[in-house]
């Protein structure tokens, strides 16, 4: 199973330190391969689980990113990682 996800960043440092590492924790809870891509600056989709791969997106605040997930938890990867941003990656921002 295959599934898409745009949303937009809305954390102050974007997907940097401590969200990035937040987000790849999260990506590798699932067994589905997971791929990133930041559609605001452009560029060719990451390994969301590796946290070099995250950082080298330049994710800022507001940027949109696409998330595509395949595999058998396709779904349930792109719920997790669309609530932790969609909560400030735990933060009060």
């Amino acid at each position: 199973m295959k599934s898409e996800l745009n949303i937009i960043v809305r954390h102050p440092v974007g997907l940097h330190a401590r969200p990035a590492a937040l987000f790849v924790q999260a990506a590798m809870r699932h067994a589905s391969s997971i791929q990133a891509r930041n559609l605001t600056a452009g560029g060719d989709p990451v390994d969301a689980k590796s946290i070099l791969g995250v950082l080298t997106l330049g994710v800022m605040q507001d940027h949109e990113i696409q998330i595509v997930a395949e595999g058998d938890d396709a779904q349930q990867a792109l719920d997790e990682l669309k609530a932790l941003i969609e909560a400030n990656f735990g933060e009060a921002c």
